[in-house]
């Protein structure tokens, strides 16, 4: 058994953290400054945490656009990244000056958004338009800050491309999402095959 404490370090070739905590789904998330200036950018600590409202967060390392533009104008668009929008993902990833519209630079189409100023990624099959709940800076367990902010909105509205809703249900498989498995670059795909379906006690 390979034990360590993460203060002293793991000892391997790449930290294991963001590959045992996998897959995830990816927070391709679209902002726009207060200046009018339009961010897209993908957060692999990214997830749904409640349902009614729904709640969605991601977490960024270092303060950046996204933050930033959250904070300044309190809304934003998560956009379901699909392995079909794999290659434009990846370009929404680097690391570029704020006034770069990452749309542009991806060659990404973007589409209006109704209730929120930001728009949304016109190729993705899923979007949630978010407004601002909190942007938490988290601490580590002796209460002394890190570098990282938990942003957190509700979405209010969402959008879904009816080719993925089958008799009323989204199909996540002809989704066909993307996610994040940790490692240098490693990501994975639904198949299937690979399905597992359980009843919970007492249903």
């Amino acid at each position: 058994m390979h034990s360590y404490e993460p203060r002293h370090g793991h000892g391997l070739a790449h930290d294991p953290l963001n590959s045992i905590v996998a897959p995830r789904p990816i927070g391709w998330v679209s902002t726009r400054s207060a200046a009018g200036v339009v961010n897209l950018a993908p957060y692999s600590f990214f997830n749904l945490f409640n349902y009614s409202p729904p709640v969605v967060g991601f977490a960024s390392t270092g303060w950046k656009d996204s933050v930033a533009n959250v904070r300044e104008t309190g809304e934003f668009v998560w956009n379901l990244a699909t392995v079909a929008l794999a290659e434009q993902m990846n370009a929404t990833s680097a690391p570029v000056p704020a006034d770069v519209d990452e749309f542009a630079l991806a060659g990404l189409e973007p589409a209006p958004s109704t209730l929120v100023a930001p728009p949304r990624v016109a190729a993705s099959p899923a979007a949630f338009e978010c407004r601002l709940s909190d942007v938490v800076r988290l601490k580590d367990a002796a209460g002394r800050e890190v570098d990282t902010w938990l942003v957190l909105g509700e979405a209010v509205l969402v959008h879904l491309d009816e080719r993925v809703l089958v008799d009323g249900v989204f199909d996540l498989l002809a989704a066909d999402p993307l996610l994040r498995a940790g490692g240098p670059g490693d990501y994975f795909t639904l198949a299937p095959e690979r399905r597992l379906r359980m009843t919970r006690p007492g249903a």
